[in-house]
């Protein structure tokens, strides 16, 4: 057990984007270790605070972690009987809720470190994503102050190799300073099939002449059509600031869009109403 009490763990966590999961003591009867609201906080590999020790812990650790380790997102009870099923001589009954948080869902690939770029990492880093950032030019990164928890930034000399390494399901923007890496990171993108969404700065001309390309590159007009050109809409202001405003808000909806057709198929747990109500009564 580290000696960081729960709520610090809980605030440096969600901050930076790790999982994690809130065992919360609910309710308990007769002879238990520690009272209703007891709370302690499990990651993969770290314990924060107590809820009284013993194979009773040990056992809600174990179930924290299958959730962490199965990718589940949610609330769900766990009842322990510390004479059976905990096996320890209090001989109480304990109810623990489990909130289940699998780290930063949302993972974007930015793609260019100009002055749209910086600012769209500047807009991103309060939300809850984790940014992976590329820019091919040795001093693409200099002059920025140091890097957050959720953002890590890459040297890219190879735009096919960085796309080949990015986690599955990553949303892209590409807006690099080279029209040639731009279109090779598209090519590169839209050859994987598995990215969220992707997003192209530039003029309609511009994809008028990328889309041509990637046509006759082999790629289906079905697959071209999921890429956005030109990202966001500024209302015709073309101010650095302006673009990266459109670029982040256009894509904020996409991003929920997505977490939400996932809770809709199930992945992750809640708690139902009845057994809720179940605890109090």
């Amino acid at each position: 057990m580290n000696r960081e009490p729960w709520y610090e763990a809980l605030a440096r966590l969600q901050r930076d984007g790790m999982p994690h999961v809130v065992a919360t003591q609910v309710t308990s009867q007769g002879s238990t270790p520690r009272e209703p609201g007891a709370r302690m906080i499990i990651t993969p590999d770290r314990v924060y605070d107590t809820l009284g020790g013993g194979t009773f812990e040990w056992q809600v650790i174990a179930a924290a972690r299958d959730n962490l380790a199965a990718g589940k997102a949610g609330m769900q009870l766990e009842a322990f009987s510390l004479g059976g099923r905990s096996g320890q001589c209090c001989g109480g009954f304990v109810n623990v809720i489990l909130e289940t948080w699998p780290g930063s869902e949302v993972r974007l690939a930015l793609f260019g470190a100009g002055h749209v770029g910086r600012h769209i990492a500047h807009l991103v880093e309060p939300l809850d994503w984790r940014l992976d950032w590329y820019d091919s030019r040795d001093d693409g990164f200099a002059e920025l102050p140091d890097a957050s928890p959720r953002q890590h930034r890459h040297t890219m000399p190879d735009p096919q190799a960085a796309v080949d390494g990015l986690a599955s399901h990553s949303h892209l923007l590409i807006l690099t300073h080279d029209h040639a890496e731009d279109y090779a990171l598209v090519d590169a993108a839209l050859k994987r099939g598995d990215c969220a969404s992707i997003g192209l700065i530039g003029s309609r001309s511009k994809w008028v002449s990328f889309r041509r390309r990637l046509e006759a590159a082999g790629h289906t007009a079905e697959a071209i059509s999921t890429v956005r050109c030109p990202i966001g809409d500024s209302g015709g202001n073309k101010a650095p600031y302006a673009v990266a405003l459109s670029a982040v808000a256009e894509l904020q909806p996409i991003c929920a869009r997505l977490d939400d057709k996932n809770l809709k198929r199930g992945e992750g747990r809640g708690i139902d109403g009845a057994s809720l109500r179940s605890l109090f009564n």
